[in-house]
């Protein structure tokens, strides 16, 4: 795996086992139901997060077959990141995009919701050790809000989602 984007990868991970290592002690009424009334419970929101990493994971996995066709990242991607990481840092709610809403699963039990995003950090793990150092730089995936992203740019926007989920998270707890 490219140096660059295996230490990105390694800080998302960490940031994972933090994030469940904060909730897996807690009352399963409490992980699956919400204590602010109109708000995501933390089953909820960690559903989303899994879901969104699952359907960023399968996109690039489709655009990596024509990877030599795509275009290098380049400032307008750096100054989209930026923009991006801006946002989720903000105290702003917003709207799911309409692909993760409608492929969303019930809100998971912490057990099955762990097992499930350990496989998909499989498959991303051994997905970047088949990205070649020339192609990091692709713009492999597209946020629905921001555009094209590279591989390790995208690697930032799901470090930056979770930050931008944990303060609800911690309203729960």
């Amino acid at each position: 795996m490219n140096a660059s984007v295996k230490s990105v990868f390694q800080e998302l991970e960490q940031q994972r086992e933090a994030l469940l290592s904060l909730v897996k002690n807690i009352p399963e009424e409490r992980y699956s139901k919400s204590i602010l009334p109109g708000k995501w419970s933390i089953s909820q929101v960690l559903t989303h997060i899994l879901t969104s990493e699952k359907l960023s994971l399968g996109y690039m996995k489709k655009k990596v077959n024509a990877i030599d066709e795509l275009r290098d990242s380049g400032v307008m991607e750096s100054l989209r990141l930026w923009l991006l990481i801006f946002s989720q840092r903000i105290p702003l709610k917003y709207k799911a995009p309409k692909v993760v809403v409608d492929n969303t699963p019930a809100a998971m039990p912490l057990n099955q919701l762990t097992n499930e995003w350990d496989e998909i950090r499989k498959e991303l793990a051994t997905f970047l050790e088949g990205i070649h150092d020339k192609h990091i730089k692709r713009v492999i995936y597209k946020h629905p809000l921001t555009g094209r992203l590279d591989v390790r740019q995208t690697m930032s926007f799901f470090r930056e989602h979770i930050i931008h989920h944990l303060p609800q998270i911690k309203r729960q707890l």
